[in-house]
């Protein structure tokens, strides 16, 4: 087969993976070599069906011995099916750069032969990039389950990020669904990726020479299962504070395959991926714990409703915040004050007592923080907000004004126009958008 015929399939494979982000690496470029992996050298920019731009985002192979009944690469399914040499991949992504159509490379694969042999055929093409094209562009892979430990460490000190998909929220899912894979051998390498990371920081090497630099991510489908987002926020947590993760990528289920297991979705269910990141946020930069969010009777967050907004209209008796008064932790707990926005109050109130309109050029969201907050005892407008019922209808509206998209399933790509009306531009410069 050709390499662009082997590249179609195997670019189109890889889409309903989203872990491919690639922030955080620092990988600078050396003499005689190509490529540079900064901060800065690398864009975030994602194809309506899941692709990164600027990344080279591929399988090696997407013939699977496994036979996951939600994967379309699974053993049982007629598809076109192609398989890279490492060199083939090395070429690829080295003429991809000449071209300047990519930044850096994310190579995944399926399952070939054995754990083993695809780990060793993944780490013989960063070799090549690395040590014959002396690339040093960014480089992301997935850690293949039940691969030994050696072949894990060889590849880590080459890439500058590792995954490893845990799939599935629970053990009893992955048997269900996935009964050739077992938890233990995802969390084992997840673990030895961790352990080797710190140990490498602790060293103080070089940033070329560290194990994974970038940390490691995992992937985690919602809607294949009956879990409740109570359980899924508890797995993510328990996965940051164990292996310091530096993501948890939450994929919406997409039905590609027919199995009396498996759900019969109409749509993605892309509303409640959408909470799950905006908790996942919430846990890993504003404080909160899973069980301040969700509990035993509400384990599902309000599709409609942001999950900070959702927390604080169950908790009114935190409320309202006098934000010349509050501390920093406690700023962040309000509806439409972020990590940025509340450094900016604490700077801020050191020089002048701040009032609603200095609130304005802070970067608040006043149309939620309105309910919650005070300045210095006064509400907005002098009216008392705190009633749960005129808070939530209020907040509910402006929340179904505001993802139009999402109530369609439908996801923004890099191409999406949006046309706002004159009236919608009208409102947005005055602040009531």
């Amino acid at each position: 087969m050709e390499t662009m015929a082997k590249l179609k399939i195997l670019a189109d494979s890889a889409k309903y993976d989203v872990s491919c982000s690639s922030s955080g690496s620092k990988r600078t470029n050396t003499k005689n070599g190509i490529g540079n992996g900064n901060v800065s050298g690398i864009c975030h920019s994602w194809a309506s069906d899941g692709r990164c731009i600027s990344l080279l985002k591929i399988l090696m192979s997407n013939a699977c011995i496994y036979d996951c009944k939600y994967c379309i690469n699974r053993l049982s399914n007629s598809v076109p099916r192609a398989t890279f040499t490492p060199r083939e991949i090395a070429d690829l992504t080295i003429e991809f750069y000449k071209r300047n159509y990519i930044e850096g490379l994310f190579l995944s694969s399926a399952v070939v032969k054995s754990p083993d042999y695809t780990m060793e055929q993944l780490y013989q093409t960063i070799f090549i990039l690395r040590n014959e094209y002396h690339f040093h562009g960014y480089i992301h892979t997935k850690a293949i389950p039940g691969a030994s430990p050696k072949l894990i460490d060889m590849l880590g000190n080459l890439v500058d990020r590792m995954s490893i998909n845990i799939e599935l929220p629970s053990s009893n899912s992955l048997k269900l669904l996935a009964p050739q894979k077992e938890k233990a051998g995802i969390l084992t390498p997840m673990k030895q990726i961790s352990t080797n990371i710190a140990l490498t920081k602790e060293e103080k090497s070089s940033y070329a020479k560290r194990f994974v630099p970038a940390g490691q991510t995992t992937q985690l489908m919602i809607g294949a299962t009956p879990e409740s987002d109570l359980k899924i926020l508890r797995l993510s947590e328990s996965l940051y504070q164990k292996f310091s993760l530096k993501r948890v990528y939450y994929s919406a289920y997409v039905s590609v395959n027919q199995d009396s297991n498996l759900p019969t979705l109409q749509t993605p269910p892309l509303l409640r991926e959408n909470r799950l990141y905006q908790a996942d946020w919430l846990l890993r930069y504003y404080g909160f714990k899973s069980e301040e969010l969700l509990d035993e009777t509400h384990p599902n967050f309000n599709h409609l409703l942001d999950p900070k907004c959702e927390w604080a209209l169950r908790h009114l008796e935190c409320f309202p915040v006098d934000v010349n008064q509050a501390d920093f932790y406690t700023l962040l707990r309000v509806p439409g004050i972020g990590v940025t926005s509340a450094k900016r109050i604490i700077r801020a109130r050191r020089q002048f007592r701040l009032n609603f309109d200095n609130l304005k050029g802070l970067g608040i969201v006043l149309k939620r923080a309105i309910y919650f907050i005070t300045c210095s005892g006064t509400y907005f407008n002098h009216a008392h907000y705190l009633n749960a019922s005129f808070i939530e209808t209020n907040l509910l509206y402006q929340e179904k004004r505001s993802l139009p998209v999402l109530q369609q399933a439908k996801q923004l790509s890099l191409f999406d126009t949006l046309n706002p009306t004159k009236e919608d531009r009208i409102k947005c410069f005055s602040g009531n958008l």
